[in-house]
C-alpha cells in the first residue's frame, strides 16, 4: 500500500508542477501521410504583449551542420485565442513574427517530410519518423516553458509511438523544455517492441521492420549483449532521466542508413530491402550510438553547451566524442562475441591505412579536424572540395588515436588500459555532468598515467598530427602489422576504367605518382606504359608487369587535346593487421585482456 501511495503521490506532484507553469501545446495529425504530409497546431499562451518570434531550426542534436529545415514548412497560419485571424511577416527565412496577438497564438502549418534517417523526418503510410527540429517550430523567449505534445495516431495503421519523452497518456508525451523536446526523436508505426531490465532501469527497442519474432528476438539478444558490455566499460549505466533508454531503429526499403545519439534514446535506420533477412543490420551503429549514452551525451564538450539551434555548431573535442566512441564500436562487438578476434584485428587495418597515408595530416591536427564537421557532417554544398587531400574524418582519426592509447596504457606498468581511463572521464565529467575541454582530457589522462605520458601523447598526436608506432604498439597484443602488399607498384590514385577510358575516382591523392605527373580528375586517360585501356579491365593488370621506380608514360585527353605525362611508379602504401601465429603467453594475455 506503501508503494502504491507513493506512486500515487509522484504522479500528482508531476501534474501540479504541469499545472503551475504555462505548458506549449503541441498538437501533429496524419491524414496525408501517403503524400508525406503532416497538419502541425501549436499553442502558445500566456506571452508577453510584444510580436511573437516562431522558428524552425536550423541544426539538430548530434549533428554540427545547418540543414534548413524550414524549407519544408507550408501553410501557415495565426490565429489569437478567439479564432481571428493574425498578421504573420518573415523576416528571415526560418522564421514566422506574429503580431496583434490577445496573449495566445495559434500556430499552425502543414510539413512535407520524406526522408528517414537521423537528422530528417519521414511520413508515409508505414510510419511517422520524426526528428523533432526538422519537424516542430518553437518560439524564442519561451524554451524554458515545459511541452506537452499529442500525437493523432492513425489507428487504421496500428500505429503506435515509441520517444524518450514523458509519457502522459498512451498519445500524449511531456518535455521539462524545448531543449529536451527538440533532443527527444519519435517513431510511430506498427513496431515490434522488446525489454529488458538493466538494474531498476529498462533498455527498450521499438524495431519498425518486416521480420519474424524469432529473427527480432535473437537482433534484441545482440543489442542487450552491446548494452552489457558498455556498461562494463563504464561502469555503470547513466541515470537515465525516466529510468528508460529506447531504440528507434527504423529498417525499411525507403529509410536511409544512419545512426543519432539522443540523451536517452538513439535513431538508427538502413534501407533494408523488404524481403532481406533482419540478420545483423545496422548492428555497429547500435553498438556506435549506445557508447554515446556517456561519451557526448553526459561526459561532454564544453563546445557543445549550450547546443545552438541557430548556428552550426563547431567543436574541437570530436576526435574524443565520436572517434574514441568509433573505436569502441567494433571492440564492443568483439568482446559481445558478434565478432571474432581475427574479424576484428583484421578490419583494424582500414582505419589505420586512411589516416597513416592521407595527406590531410600536413594540414590539421585532430582537434582541427574535428573544427571541419559543420562543413562535412551531412553538409550540403555545390562546390567541388579537395577533401581528398585536407580532410580526414574525425571518427576514423579519433578511433586509431583510441587504439593507439588503449594499447600505449596497456604497455605501462599498472595494468592500465582505455576501459578505465574512460570511467575516470566518467567519474569526473560525465556522472556530474560537467562539461570538458581538451586539456582537461589531457589533464585527466595525466592523473591516470603520468604528466610526462600525457604531455607526450597530447603533444605529438591530439595537437600535432603524427603518427604512433603501430608496429610496435600492435605487437603487445600479438598482432602483426606490415605492408599488405610489399613490392607492389603503385599510382597512387585509383582508376576507374570505362568503355576504355579511365578517371581518377577522386581529385589526384597529394605525393601520389599520378598527383606528381600533373594528371586531373577531368582527364580521359586512355593508355598506360603503352597498354591501351581498352584491352583491360583494371588498371592492376598492367601495373602487375612493373616494379615500384620503374617509370611509364600515360596517355590522356584533358579538353579534347592528346597529351602524355612521365610517371615513377611507387610501392603500394597499403598496410594489414593480422593476428601473430607464434605469439608468445605475454602477447595472447594483453591481447584476451584487450578484446574479451
Amino acid at each position: 500500500m506503501r508503494k502504491i501511495l507513493s506512486a500515487l503521490t509522484i504522479i500528482l506532484l508531476f501534474s501540479f508542477a504541469i499545472q503551475a507553469q504555462t505548458v506549449t501545446q503541441y498538437d501533429i495529425s496524419f491524414i496525408n501521410a501517403v503524400h508525406h504530409e503532416a497538419e502541425i497546431k501549436i499553442e502558445f499562451s500566456n506571452l508577453e504583449n510584444k510580436v511573437l518570434e516562431v522558428r524552425m531550426s536550423r541544426t539538430s542534436p548530434g549533428r554540427y551542420a545547418l540543414h534548413e529545415f524550414a524549407k519544408n514548412v507550408y501553410g501557415v497560419r495565426a490565429t489569437d485565442s478567439e479564432g481571428n485571424e493574425l498578421e504573420v511577416t518573415r523576416p528571415d527565412p526560418h522564421q514566422w513574427n506574429v503580431s496583434g496577438h490577445d496573449g495566445t497564438v495559434v500556430f499552425e502549418y502543414t510539413l512535407f517530410a520524406n526522408r528517414g534517417d537521423g537528422t530528417y523526418s519521414q511520413i508515409d503510410e508505414t510510419h511517422a519518423h520524426l526528428n523533432m527540429p526538422a519537424t516542430f517550430a518553437w518560439a524564442r523567449d519561451y524554451e524554458h516553458r515545459p511541452i506537452e505534445i499529442n500525437f493523432n495516431v492513425r489507428e487504421d495503421l496500428n500505429w503506435k509511438v515509441a520517444t524518450q519523452l514523458k509519457p502522459i497518456s498512451e498519445t500524449t508525451f511531456y518535455a521539462p523544455d524545448l531543449y529536451y523536446f527538440l533532443d527527444s526523436p519519435v517513431e510511430i508505426a506498427d513496431f515490434y517492441e522488446r525489454s529488458e531490465q538493466v538494474g531498476d532501469q529498462t533498455i527498450k527497442m521499438a524495431l519498425h521492420t518486416r521480420s519474424t519474432d524469432k529473427e527480432v528476438d535473437a537482433y534484441f539478444e545482440k543489442v542487450m549483449a552491446i548494452v552489457n558490455e558498455q556498461v562494463e566499460v563504464f561502469g555503470e549505466l547513466p541515470a537515465l532521466d525516466y529510468g528508460e533508454y529506447v531504440f528507434l531503429n527504423c529498417f525499411m526499403p525507403n529509410a536511409s542508413g544512419d545512426g543519432m545519439e539522443h540523451r536517452n534514446s538513439t535513431i538508427v535506420t538502413n534501407s533494408k530491402p523488404l524481403n532481406l533477412p533482419l540478420g545483423e543490420t545496422s548492428i555497429g551503429t547500435v553498438s556506435h550510438e549506445f557508447v554515446h549514452t556517456w561519451n557526448v551525451e553526459r561526459i561532454r564538450p564544453a563546445s557543445l553547451e549550450p547546443f545552438n539551434f541557430e548556428e552550426a555548431n563547431m567543436s574541437g573535442e570530436l576526435w574524443f566524442a565520436e572517434g574514441f566512441t568509433s573505436y569502441y564500436t567494433n571492440l564492443i562487438l568483439t568482446r559481445a562475441g558478434i565478432r571474432t578476434h581475427r574479424e576484428y584485428v583484421e578490419g583494424l587495418a582500414g582505419g589505420i591505412n586512411y589516416v597513416f597515408n592521407h595527406p590531410g595530416r600536413e594540414y590539421f591536427s585532430p582537434v582541427e579536424m574535428s573544427y571541419q564537421a559543420p562543413f562535412v557532417d551531412a553538409a550540403r554544398s555545390v562546390d567541388p572540395v579537395n577533401r581528398e587531400n585536407t580532410f580526414i574524418s574525425y571518427y576514423t582519426y579519433g578511433s586509431v588515436l583510441g587504439l593507439a592509447l588503449d594499447l600505449s596504457l596497456r604497455d605501462l606498468e599498472g595494468d592500465k588500459n582505455l576501459d578505465d581511463f574512460m570511467k575516470l572521464m566518467w567519474i569526473k565529467f560525465g556522472k556530474p555532468e560537467i562539461p570538458y575541454s581538451n586539456r582537461d582530457i589531457e589533464a585527466t589522462l595525466a592523473e591516470y598515467a603520468g604528466e610526462a605520458f600525457a604531455k607526450d601523447f597530447f603533444g605529438k598526436y591530439i595537437f600535432d598530427s603524427q603518427m604512433p608506432d603501430y608496429e610496435s604498439l600492435l605487437a603487445i597484443v600479438g598482432v602483426e602489422f606490415g605492408k599488405a602488399n610489399p613490392g607492389q607498384a603503385s599510382l597512387g590514385s585509383n582508376i576507374r576504367i570505362e568503355n576504355g577510358v579511365g578517371t581518377l575516382r577522386s581529385n589526384a591523392i597529394k605525393g601520389s605518382p599520378i598527383y606528381e605527373a600533373g594528371i586531373e580528375a577531368t582527364d580521359e586517360i586512355t593508355a598506360i606504359a603503352g597498354v591501351s585501356l581498352n584491352s583491360v579491365n583494371t588498371v592492376d593488370q598492367i601495373l602487375s608487369d612493373h616494379n615500384p621506380g620503374d617509370v611509364v608514360s600515360i596517355t590522356f585527353e584533358r579538353w579534347g587535346e592528346e597529351r602524355t605525362a612521365q610517371v615513377t611508379l611507387a610501392e603500394d602504401t597499403a598496410y594489414k593487421t593480422e593476428l601473430m601465429e607464434a605469439a608468445d603467453s605475454s602477447q595472447e594475455n594483453h591481447r584476451n585482456a584487450w578484446l574479451n
